[in-house]
């Protein structure tokens, strides 16, 4: 029976969530929209949720960030109110793993290790406690465990630092520019003599290695890939915006036009602009 008076409560918290959630996914008295979802359905409002949480990160929209974490909250307690339907586990469940999974990785915090360590150790040892998980999985390859369903960019640099763990790496970020430059001319070859698919293959692994390269520069290749669309954007705004002087829109300008604009907008942004 549902609890109204807690899914009234403005200050009901977790546990109201939770019973706004089992109300949803009611099969008498639900929404039907709620109930006909299923983990694939719902997973790519997980992913899409989480994204607006580093889109208003990024923006500093802290006013936003309340509400896009709430959303990706809600997502969590979607999927662990279908877990518990099917009689698999519950929200309790998912809260209890995480929390003795944080204290088991944190021994120098919750156990008699030493705090006096830095980042970067901690950073190994919490790559060695994930590596014994993962053999207790029976994940025995060091790739085994990365996620298939991450952005193809992010699980790039995961692959690429689990084999640098055991020592497949370039020792020098020259390498890594060295096989760009190798990447790039096969590329190029494959335009003009082999197939599309081919074409696409080369193009593959050009992203691959230039995901190398930021993990070399010590980059957050999504990071700033995000940096670089909202850089374009703005520019992009700019040219509209002096075409717009001029009584123009971008299809009536060209592209020798809109080339110069583009230069003199960057100009402007770096304060080198001069009408002389």
């Amino acid at each position: 029976m549902p609890d109204e008076k807690l899914i009234n409560d403005p200050n009901g918290g977790m546990p109201r969530l939770l019973e706004i959630m089992r109300r949803l996914r009611d099969p008498k008295t639900g929404c039907p929209w709620d109930i006909e979802q299923d983990f694939s359905t719902i997973a790519p409002y997980t992913i899409e949720e989480a994204y607006e949480v580093a889109d208003a990160i990024e923006r500093q929209a802290w006013d936003e960030l309340k509400g896009e974490l709430g959303d990706l909250l809600f997502q969590s307690v979607f999927h662990a109110q279908m877990a518990e339907e099917a009689g698999m586990f519950s929200f309790d469940d998912v809260a209890d793993t995480m929390s003795d999974k944080m204290v088991a990785r944190h021994p120098h915090v919750f156990g008699d290790e030493s705090r006096d360590k830095s980042a970067a150790q901690q950073t190994v040892d919490w790559e060695q406690i994930k590596a014994a998980e993962r053999a207790q999985k029976a994940q025995k390859g060091t790739l085994d465990g990365v996620a298939v369903g991450l952005p193809a960019l992010l699980r790039a640099v995961k692959l690429q630092k689990r084999a640098a763990r055991v020592g497949f790496d370039w020792p020098h970020v020259d390498h890594v520019l060295d096989k760009i430059k190798e990447e790039a001319e096969e590329l190029t070859e494959a335009r003009n003599d082999l197939t599309q698919k081919e074409v696409e293959e080369e193009f593959g692994d050009l992203l691959f290695v230039m995901a190398n390269l930021a993990r070399h520069l010590k980059i957050e290749p999504e990071a700033a890939l995000r940096a670089a669309n909202a850089k374009f954007i703005r520019r992009f705004e700019g040219v509209e915006a002096k075409l717009a002087e001029i009584g123009k829109t971008p299809s009536e300008s060209d592209l020798d036009e809109m080339d110069a604009m583009w230069n003199r907008v960057k100009l402007e942004e770096r304060g080198q602009y001069s009408e002389s």
